[in-house]
Parts: C-alpha cells; structure tokens; sequence
C-alpha cells in the first residue's frame, strides 16, 4: 500500500507531543515535511509557511493543520486548492459558517477534509455510548477544569477573537457530550467569565438540554491548579456513569469498567487513511454549534486580568 505522505502545518506543543509520534505508529502514513514559522523537526523538509510548502516542497498527499484556528480556513483552502487532504485540528475554525466552502472544496475536489475531535477516540467513551444506548438518562454533568499556565504556556491566540479561551479544551468535553448522548442537545444558557484584558472567557457554566427536557450542566475553567478535572457524570435509571480522565476511564457507580492508555491521535490517523483511501470528507460541527451558542447566549462576566 502506498504510504499516505502528510505534511503538519504548525509545529506547537500539541504538534510535538502528540502528532508526530501519531503519524509514526500509524500504518500506511508517513511525515514528509513540517511547515512552521518559529520550529522544525531534525530530518524533516522544512518551510516557512504552507504557501512555501505548496509551492517548493516535496511531493505531498495531505496536510495535517495544527495552527491556531483562526488562520486555519484560509490554509485549508490553500491546501484544497493544491489537490491535498486535510486533516483539521480541534477547533476546525473560528466560527461554523466558514466550514461550507471548506466542505465544498473538499467535495468538488474529491478530496478527504477531516474536522478531528480527539477526545472522541479516548478509550472508553465508546463503551460509554453503548450502555447509555439501554438505559434511560436522568441527568448529565461536566466538570472540566484545567491550569491553562500548565497546558497552554505563552500562547497568547488563545485569548484572542477565534481562540475560544476555556472552550479550546471545552470543547473536547463537548466533543464527548455530542457522541455518547442518543439525542442531540442544544444550549439554552451560559455564563461566560472574561478577564478584563483578554477577548476569550477564562470560565464558562453552560445549561443544555435535549428536545427531552434532559438537564445538562457543564463547568468550564482554566484557573484550576493541583489536580486537574476533565469528568463527564451522567445519572441513569440502572447507576451512575463517570468518564473520567478525559474519556480514559469509564466507572458504574465507582466501580471501573473500561480503562486503556491514551492512543486518541494514533486513532485519528488510523482514519484520516482510511477517509484518504476514498476521498470521503468527515466534518461534524456538533460541538462548534454548541461553542457558538454559549457565545450567542452567554452572560458576560468581566473578572480578574489573567497573566501567563
């Protein structure tokens, strides 16, 4: 089988730490260039930008994004219009309507445009979906809370317009919500907290609910230190349901059922490949939808100025 040759857009830490040892363990894919202002990989064909990359790198087959969202679109299309697959980190962008064209490029060009939630290929949230499937949900929580000095250092776009601030990891919860729930649920409040000197909020409490009248809580925030929060709690008739260790760990009322180690990226790409081998385009904006929503129903909050 030929080996699909990827290029990463954007070398960052989630480009260093997950998806380069990803593209190693994944059969059928190979890492042919990186292509990144401020980093580089010893060995690999580097460029600048990925108008550089198109137009004086080696052959290519796809594109893996990992830049901030809000310069995401227009390299997509760049890269659409070269002939290229391309894989989207979470976010797909900064807002849904600037998916369409990105879909429609994809489907005239016949090329693969996946929209990747990773948190959706955590090892137990699949198990999660299917016991939900047989039992009556009475009520969700999410508690998803993390120290953004530890997990996004210096990167100042976070906090600008586009870069969600705590929905950037939010999101992933979301991502979860959206998969293992059997009806989709919509937004119907949120209060969002905004330090004074930055454009994206630092905390959110969202309610949702589905057509049901199932009640759905999240909290969302980016000043926890000590121990970190990424849990999904879903009260049913048969027992209490947690995921917990952002989709790693699935327990009934305390008891561990399903726990594996974290191949979350090493699974995205396992799919990128097989989407390449056709052509198909997988892009669900459930979880942007809902971001979008608690910024159009959001209650804004000014708190404190937040300093990395």
């Amino acid at each position: 089988m030929t080996e699909l040759r990827i290029a990463i857009v954007g070398f960052g830490k989630i480009a260093r730490d997950q998806h380069v040892g990803a593209i190693a363990a994944t059969a059928g894919a190979t890492l042919a260039a990186v292509a990144s202002r401020n980093a580089s990989l010893p060995g690999v064909p580097h460029f600048a930008t990925i108008e550089e990359l198109l137009e004086k790198g080696p052959p290519i087959d796809a594109v893996s994004l990992c830049t901030p969202p809000q310069v995401r679109r227009a390299q997509a299309a760049a890269a659409l219009a070269a002939g290229k697959h391309v894989m989207l980190e979470k976010p797909p962008g900064t807002g849904v309507a600037e998916l369409d064209p990105l879909i429609a490029m994809a489907e005239e060009a016949k090329r693969t445009l996946f929209a990747t939630w990773h948190s959706r290929y955590a090892p137990a949230v699949e198990p999660a979906r299917e016991w939900l499937l047989t039992r009556q949900i009475k009520s969700v929580h999410i508690n998803w809370k993390e120290d953004v000095r530890v997990w996004h250092p210096g990167q100042g776009w976070i906090w600008e317009p586009g870069g969600l601030g705590v929905f950037d990891p939010g999101i992933n919860a979301l991502s979860i919500l959206t998969r293992i729930l059997p009806r989709p649920v919509f937004v119907t409040a949120a209060e969002l907290a905004f330090p004074a000197n930055c454009q994206a909020p630092i905390a959110a409490n969202l309610t949702l609910t589905d057509i049901g009248g199932l009640p759905v809580t999240a909290e969302f925030d980016f000043r926890q230190t000590g121990p970190q929060s990424w849990d999904i709690l879903v009260e049913t008739d048969q027992g209490q349901m947690t995921l917990s260790g952002g989709g790693r760990r699935m327990a009934i009322d305390g008891k561990t059922v399903a726990e594996a180690p974290d191949q979350e990226y090493r699974e995205l790409y396992g799919r990128f490949v097989k989407l390449t081998a056709t052509g198909a385009r997988d892009v669900d904006l459930a979880p942007l939808r809902l971001v979008a929503d608690a910024f159009l129903l959001g209650k804004r909050n000014i708190v404190e100025p937040f300093v990395d």
